[in-house]
């Protein structure tokens, strides 16, 4: 019988390719469990914050867009942003691989995008950037008007303007409700192993050990929680890191005046 520690060293980084090829077949502790569930959140994780990432750069671009009097420019993310708002992420994620894999069979350079570390990212990314750039969107509505006259008044215009109003107020009205898609995106990584997009030698995310031990067993109850222990943890530390970042864009406010943060998970995408 292996101990817990020989356990972390062969199976915490499995679902990356490093350590043991095979998984266990039957006798399964608890810690192989927490460990190679644990192993498969760093995809959870990789999916999660590189779609946030690029993704918010592609929401902010959108926001403007759609805030802009030019048609060519507003029509475009306007039509994103509902697409990608008024569809399911299930579908996308479905319409996405199926037509990956007809890019595949005639320009073999996109094989990539079949797989779900390229293929399934793509998806989070749009989905993610369409839904914050209404958030982001709905900020710029609110700016106070005193803070762009102000700026006129002191002879700011186009870039300097937005760099230093316009996207500092937009960040810290839209902070809040962004905090709450962050969370919800990572809990929406899960959905990838519904997907059509296959996982990498069997290196899955967390839900894809979840169900190995699930079905191996027959016991939901116990690889399942351990999963939900660790959205939990991953919950917490990003409520933590946009604690921060919330605090610092209103560090020039009194402290009563500053807006606490309040999850509102959402129910459906």
């Amino acid at each position: 019988m292996k101990s817990c520690i020989d356990t972390i060293q062969d199976y915490g980084l499995r679902a990356i390719g490093i350590g043991e090829r095979l998984l266990p077949r039957s006798d399964f502790t608890l810690c192989e469990q927490f460990t190679l569930i644990g192993s498969g959140m760093i995809w959870n994780i990789y999916f999660g914050l590189m779609a946030l990432v690029t993704g918010y750069f592609l929401a902010v671009t959108l926001a403007l867009g759609k805030s802009a009097s030019n048609p060519w420019a507003r029509k475009p993310a306007e039509w994103f942003i509902f697409i990608f708002r008024g569809s399911p992420l299930f579908i996308q994620f479905f319409f996405a691989y199926f037509f990956f894999l007809s890019l595949k069979k005639s320009y073999p350079m996109f094989d990539m995008l079949t797989s779900a570390w390229a293929g399934a990212l793509i998806v989070l990314f749009m989905n993610t950037a369409a839904y914050s750039a209404e958030i982001f969107y709905g900020a710029l509505r609110t700016i106070p008007k005193g803070d762009v006259e102000a700026a006129d008044a002191y002879g700011m215009s186009g870039w300097p303007r937005f760099r230093r109003i316009v996207w500092p107020t937009m960040m810290r009205l839209a902070w809040p409700a962004y905090t709450n898609e962050a969370i919800f995106l990572f809990h929406a990584t899960t959905l990838v192993f519904f997907s059509a997009f296959p996982a990498w030698q069997q290196r899955g995310d967390a839900l894809y050990y979840a169900s190995y031990f699930a079905d191996k067993t027959f016991n939901p109850f116990v690889p399942y929680p351990i999963l939900a222990f660790y959205f939990i943890l991953l919950t917490l530390a990003v409520v933590g890191v946009f604690g921060v970042i919330n605090t610092r864009l209103n560090r020039h406010l009194p402290t009563e005046r500053r807006p606490k943060m309040r999850l509102r998970p959402n129910l459906m995408r």
